[in-house]
């Protein structure tokens, strides 16, 4: 016999939880249940921390039991697939759940397979990635002696816009503290044209760029790696740009660009997870379609999409979760209430915490328009412009927003 929920949400993560934990702070008499196979939840915005050696990766944890909100039903469980016009999901061990509303917010795949070499190289050696292991990053830095220290960016889209670059910034200083920097070529390459698209963030990162001394390669997109070798292979788009030219060990094989590396840090393909990618709720890029403002799904108006899943045009981060979760809450409340959506409308806010040094943070936040629009509770932390270096945005980072997740937005308080 199929299960039956109310509410049915896919996604233990930020969204999933935030989103559950509201509509039940709002009504604790909904049906809702959670389906999530991981035993741990995770807070990855601290992970550049971890791989830059200032914060414990077990802080990073919670048991997924622990922050299940308390009358929901947690399904352990993996989705296989969604068929919205029966109103079911389909999971790993073969059960049947249907809903009168549905929220998906699964997260993204990272997916190695689509950079040649990579499955057997990442974590290994001194290939490392904070997106899979901060441990395995904060090793390959602090046993770093010298030579060329690569950092690659991947093709939009992809979660934490920032966190490319956040974590060559911390390695930059953690060389330059232990006297390895002078021995050191620090590269950026990235398949993007530019630093970031926020021109007041943008224009602080080239000087912290420059004050680093730090090689960019822009419009270069990693293709394949030969870990034996040591050798980062990159697709390199015509009229390539390139800032603070360093003198490299370049090869060509074919159409793509090596670069011999000491330590490389890169970010696996970000991918829609495969039962959305393969379904109706997709759009031709495999992205969750979703109307941008109101979060509901083009087809199927019982079905809400949040967080990185989806496919509004902005970055892929727990900021902008903080800012949707509302948007869907407020919706399938008016539409249980009174059959129509709310009035509230998602701007396409997010926020990219650039953290620029050891104690030092920039703060990106904006919205669809691609405007720098700071919160006005930042005066409050005398924090006149956050598009500026700041040791207060840098306490925010490490203290005081892990705090407020852990205990507010989890908890579906407003912040």
């Amino acid at each position: 016999m199929d299960i039956h929920y109310q509410i049915l949400v896919i996604g233990g993560g930020t969204a999933g939880i935030m989103t559950a934990s509201s509509l039940l702070k709002k009504n604790s008499k909904l049906n809702i249940g959670i389906i999530e196979p991981s035993q741990t939840h995770w807070y990855q915005p601290a992970w550049t921390l971890v791989g830059g050696g200032t914060y414990n990766f077990d802080k990073t944890k919670r048991s997924m039991q622990s922050v299940i909100p308390k009358n929901a039903t947690w399904i352990k469980d993996r989705v296989v697939s969604v068929d919205p016009v029966q109103n079911s999901v389909v999971t790993k061990s073969n059960k049947k759940y249907t809903y009168d509303y549905l929220i998906v917010a699964p997260g993204l795949k990272l997916d190695t397979s689509l950079v040649e070499g990579l499955p057997k190289s990442i974590d290994k050696g001194v290939v490392c990635s904070n997106y899979t292991n901060p441990n395995h990053t904060w090793n390959v830095i602090k046993n770093f002696k010298g030579g060329v220290a690569l950092f690659t960016q991947p093709p939009k889209p992809y979660k934490c816009g920032g966190a490319p670059q956040k974590i060559m910034y911390l390695a930059d200083d953690y060389f330059a503290k232990n006297g390895v920097k002078k021995n050191t070529k620090v590269v950026y390459a990235s398949a993007s044209d530019s630093i970031f698209e926020v021109s007041e963030i943008a224009k602080t990162l080239m000087k912290v760029i420059d004050r680093k001394g730090i090689g960019i390669k822009f419009n270069h997109e990693l293709k394949k790696i030969e870990s034996d070798k040591q050798i980062a292979w990159f697709k390199v788009s015509a009229g390539y740009i390139e800032h603070n030219p360093v003198e490299l060990d370049i090869l060509q094989e074919n159409e793509l660009i090596g670069i011999r590396y000491d330590m490389l840090h890169l970010v696996p393909p970000n991918t829609p997870p495969d039962f959305i990618k393969n379904s109706v709720l997709s759009d031709s890029t495999g992205w969750m379609d979703v109307d941008q403002y109101t979060l509901q799904h083009k087809e199927y108006p019982n079905i809400f999409g949040l967080g990185d899943v989806t496919n509004v045009p902005t970055s892929k981060t727990g900021a902008s979760i903080r800012k949707q979760a509302p948007v869907v809450v407020n919706n399938i409340l008016e539409l249980i209430t009174s059959q129509k959506l709310g009035t509230t409308k998602y701007d396409g806010y997010s926020s990219c915490p650039f953290i620029t040094g050891y104690g030092k943070m920039v703060l990106a936040e904006f919205d669809y328009t691609k405007k720098f629009i700071p919160d006005p509770k930042l005066k409050k932390m005398w924090i006149k412009d956050s598009s500026k270096e700041h040791w207060r945005l840098w306490i925010l980072k490490k203290y005081i927003l892990p705090y407020l997740y852990w205990n507010k937005l989890l908890k579906g308080k407003e912040v």
